[in-house]
């Protein structure tokens, strides 16, 4: 049985719950902006066997997610269970394919989500661009004109699991000790390591906003935690509709997150406009931008929703995303460094 806080039973969840989303947002934009944060930059940045310090921030980041994550389920305070990430079948192809589209995306657009919207805080056009495209396709595949084919090709590749979705002990064991590892050989500098813990901290945190501290028995909501691909998809949709919808917790932390990372520039005098160079470079950044939207759908986050809150309940499906993602974003960094290098060294 879960453990209820009486203190907030006669509050408005629809009122609260938004504000505790811009909060973490802020503090989430803030660490983002000042440490750099991002996964691509971990997977691009690590050349020949030798690991990227973001490596082991993103590292930091998630272990810190989990063993909090996974403290508050044993307390009592919340049930996993009851969240999208954990059912009785497992949207393989999904979670495949938007993993890999997504990773591809993000190297093409030079950014993951929760990055673009750091940098579009900054004055980066070219991120405000690609945020923008991200959201609208985002939505088109979770409640638009995408949405019948993205149901139709998920329930054609998912695979029912015979036993329970979620990670055995032996895997959970395994996983940690792969994150240890990756932490240690990385020689990430404390300044990246204490950003690492905090982002994985507010990843606890949201769970706990959302699944304890503000659970309502009268009016159950999911509980759910830091995500930019439903937090760029539901703040755009708020923007456009805001009369006749209530703020959600993702898209608030979406705003949260652009007004800490905004703040934080300022303050570090990092505000400056950017735009895009040649017609070339927007159409790749549009490309993956679009990429990005479908395979953040598909595989159920961004590097953040999926890879650092979904994984953080020890979830099999998170964990195939987050691997995909990595996969698909090596793999486009390789190719663009090929065809760098075929550019400039000629053919013999």
């Amino acid at each position: 049985m879960l453990t209820e806080f009486t203190m907030f039973e006669d509050i408005d969840l629809a009122t609260v719950l938004p504000l505790a989303g811009i909060v973490l947002g802020v503090l989430f934009g803030a660490v983002a902006q000042a440490s750099r944060f991002c996964l691509r930059s971990a997977v691009v940045g690590t050349t020949r066997g030798v690991l990227s310090p973001m490596a082991g921030a993103y590292a930091l980041a998630l272990l810190t997610a989990i063993i909090g994550a996974q403290a508050l389920q044993s307390f009592g305070l919340l049930d996993f269970a009851e969240t999208r990430f954990i059912g009785d079948s497992l949207p393989l192809g999904g979670l495949v394919v938007g993993g890999l589209m997504f990773g591809a995306g993000m190297v093409l657009t030079r950014g993951c989500a929760s990055r673009l919207t750091v940098l579009s805080a900054q004055g980066n056009m070219r991120a405000i661009f690609v945020l923008l495209v991200f959201a609208v396709t985002a939505y088109a595949t979770l409640r638009g004109v995408l949405a019948g084919s993205r149901v139709a090709f998920t329930d054609a590749t998912a695979v029912t699991l015979g036993g329970s979705s979620v990670l055995p002990a032996a895997g959970a064991v395994a996983l940690i000790a792969v994150l240890a590892l990756v932490i240690w050989r990385s020689r990430v500098s404390i300044g990246l390591a204490l950003a690492g813990v905090a982002v994985g901290a507010l990843v606890v945190g949201g769970w706990f906003a959302t699944g304890a501290l503000l659970f309502d028995e009268f009016d159950p909501r999911e509980a759910e935690s830091l995500a930019f691909t439903a937090g760029a998809s539901d703040g755009l949709f708020y923007t456009m509709a805001s009369t006749a919808l209530q703020p959600s917790f993702a898209g608030a932390v979406m705003g949260g997150a652009l007004l800490g990372a905004f703040a934080s520039a300022l303050l570090r005098r990092e505000l400056r406009l950017e735009s895009f160079e040649t017609p070339e470079q927007t159409v790749r950044y549009l490309a993956g931008a679009v990429l990005m939207g479908i395979g953040g759908v598909l595989a159920g986050g961004c590097t953040v929703g999926a890879g650092l809150t979904g994984l953080s309940t020890l979830a099999i499906g998170p964990l195939v995303a987050l691997l995909a993602i990595i996969g698909g974003a090596a793999m486009t960094h390789i190719a663009l460094s090929s065809d760098a290098a075929s550019a400039v060294v000629p053919a013999e």
